[in-house]
């Protein structure tokens, strides 16, 4: 339990689609746990997003970001546009992706159960610059219309994500695979620089491999990686892999960091517009969200507590509409989740 007292502010951003439904579902279990563990938690709402353009002319403004300044945590929902903005505005440049299949769902992914056994990854993908940040646009020339993006990183961008991964590493099973593309894109030296870096984390084994066998060997046997570590573009692709392990990206959540320690929590998944409104999105991603904010604030009790009654939740035969492709069990809605899983939370606190 935590010291009695501890207060946290953390501004949520349902943006759009799923994202309002699966913010709210995420926030019902923060405020059980903070209960149970003896912290509170203030919620200030706010907007970004396709809502926030007709209200403020922009999909990340200027209140969204002062809102958010100086708070414990932003919980983000799923959004169409404004989330490149927040993330460079607050420099969120670590981004950290676990992937861990639960034995419960192990029918809902396309593998073999072999291949699943003891699955147990982590992605840290650098955030903020590269491709997605580089000079962009369109022009033309005597061979006709073209556009570009140009994928750019200092080295000291590569150095201190690779310091991140490193020191994850280190904290796991001290393995870093370092995802490149140095064949085709040799001046972005990632092996390199990662490799000087290491050079202060003795204890831990780096492995180069190209994103096109990494790809490959995610699906092959992902058991034999532990961190991987990748640039914005490369990271991006790879970390969506991990939906296929676990049987839905519906499932994943994730943690961006800044320097400070702030972080940005959000699912991995998008908006999607064909089930909102139905109330069948899948809330685990943004719980899971919530467990990563949660050990981010050293709440490392409540953390493992929703974690456990999630593997509970699964060992059941409870799913959500995105994970009963193969069986037959009954399907829950997002506020049935909420409620199933909260009951199993009281039984665990009763048995502590």
């Amino acid at each position: 339990m935590s010291d009695q007292g501890t207060d946290y502010r953390v501004v949520a951003l349902p943006g759009e689609g799923v994202g309002l439904e699966v913010t709210e579902a995420a926030l019902q279990i923060l405020h059980w746990i903070a209960c149970q563990h003896h912290f509170t938690v203030q919620i200030d709402r706010g907007w970004i997003g396709a809502p926030a353009v007709p209200l403020f002319g922009s999909p990340f403004p200027d209140v969204t970001a002062q809102l958010c300044q100086d708070c414990d945590g932003i919980l983000l929902g799923a959004v169409s546009q404004g989330l490149l903005e927040l993330r460079q505005h607050f420099d969120f440049f670590a981004n950290l992706r676990p992937v861990s299949p639960y034995p419960g769902l192990i029918d809902q992914s396309p593998l073999q159960p072999d291949r699943l056994l003891g699955v147990d990854l982590l992605f840290v993908r650098e955030l903020v610059s590269g491709i997605y940040f580089g000079a962009a646009g369109r022009s033309s020339d005597d061979r006709g219309s073209y556009g570009y993006h140009t994928m750019q990183y200092h080295d000291w961008e590569i150095e201190r994500i690779a310091r991140v991964a490193l020191q994850q590493a280190r904290s796991r099973r001290c393995h870093l695979t370092i995802a490149h593309k140095e064949n085709a894109l040799p001046q972005i030296p990632w092996v390199r620089l990662v490799q000087a870096v290491g050079a202060e984390f003795p204890a831990v084994t780096l492995q180069p491999m190209l994103v096109d066998n990494l790809a490959m060997q995610l699906i092959l046997q992902p058991q034999q990686f532990d961190v991987i570590l990748a640039g914005n573009l490369l990271g991006d692709i790879l970390s969506d892999l991990g939906g296929v392990l676990v049987g839905s990206i519906g499932l994943l959540g994730s943690a961006s960091l800044n320097a400070a320690g702030l972080g940005l929590y959000e699912p991995i998944h998008g908006t999607a517009p064909n089930i909102a409104g139905q109330g069948i999105a899948n809330p685990f991603g943004a719980i899971q969200s919530v467990i990563l904010m949660l050990q981010q604030w050293g709440q490392q009790a409540a953390a493992a507590q929703i974690q456990q009654a999630i593997q509970i939740f699964f060992d059941r035969g409870y799913r959500t509409a995105d994970l009963n492709r193969y069986s037959d069990q009954p399907t829950l809605t997002t506020q049935a989740c909420i409620d199933q899983l909260i009951r199993i939370l009281r039984s665990l606190d009763q048995s502590i």
